[in-house]
This record gives C-alpha cells, sequence and structure tokens, in this order.
C-alpha cells in the first residue's frame, strides 16, 4: 500500500508540537523564578502564560484536523500552506500578547479565529460542490 503524505500537515503537526514545547519551557521559567512548582500560585505571569498554552491546545487540534482533511480531500494547495503558516504564527503573537504586548494577543486570537472559521466553512463545503466527483472510502468486513 503506497503511504500518503500530508506535507502540510505534517509540516503544520511539527510546528505546533515544537511551539507547544516553547510554550512548556516559558512556564517552565516563570516557575522556577518565583518558586511555583504545582498550580499557578496566585502569580499573575503565570497565570498568563499557562493560559497562552491551554488556549493553543484549544484550538491546535481542531485547527489541525481541518488541515489535515482538507489537504486529503482537495490535495496539497499553495493557499492551505499560507493557511497553516498563518495559525501558526498568530499562536507565537497571542503568546507574546499574554506576556503584556497587547497587539499580539488581540492579533493572535483574530487571525486564529479567522482560519478556524475560514477552515471550517470550507471543510464543510467541500462535500457539497464535489458531490458526484468524489470517491468514498468503503469499509469491507472481513471474517475471523
Amino acid at each position: 500500500m503506497d503511504a500518503i503524505i500530508l506535507p502540510v500537515t505534517l509540516a503544520t503537526a511539527a510546528a505546533c508540537a515544537l511551539l507547544n514545547v516553547w510554550l512548556a519551557v516559558r512556564i517552565g521559567q516563570v516557575r522556577r523564578a518565583e518558586k511555583v512548582s504545582i498550580g499557578d500560585g496566585g502569580n499573575p505571569r503565570l497565570i498568563a502564560r499557562m493560559r497562552a498554552q491551554l488556549n493553543f491546545v484549544e484550538y491546535a487540534p481542531i485547527v489541525l484536523i481541518l488541515i489535515g482533511l482538507i489537504e486529503l480531500a482537495v490535495g496539497t494547495e499553495t493557499w492551505l500552506w499560507a493557511v497553516a503558516a498563518l495559525f501558526v504564527l498568530a499562536r507565537i503573537l497571542h503568546a507574546f500578547g499574554m506576556d503584556g504586548w497587547m497587539p499580539g494577543r488581540g492579533i493572535g486570537i483574530a487571525v486564529t479565529l479567522l482560519v478556524t472559521i475560514g477552515l471550517a466553512g470550507y471543510a464543510a463545503a467541500i462535500p457539497y460542490f464535489s458531490f458526484g466527483e468524489s470517491e468514498t472510502i468503503e469499509l469491507i468486513e472481513t471474517a475471523g
């Protein structure tokens, strides 16, 4: 069986994994500096960094799923690379925004929401506009 390679999805997932590690390291830096090993200790800076990572893990899975399914349905497209890069950049800006650079937070939130809504809309339109042109996957039950 030939492998299905989804380069946009793979590259975006790798970038998101590294971004998640970076967000975790930033939390660890504040934990060490403020001597807070469990929870947030009521520390506003730690709370903000924890929220930045949690917000990332709230959006990244659904965006990655949408990118992967769209890439599987329509192929690797240049615009999908751009949208994926935009999402990763938005999440980096959001993290800096949570540290106090408010334009980053606003831009990060807005771009993340636009990317999510755009991908969701595009994914929802694929079955409608490709009706009769698409292949479906048949599941075959085997004995045993």
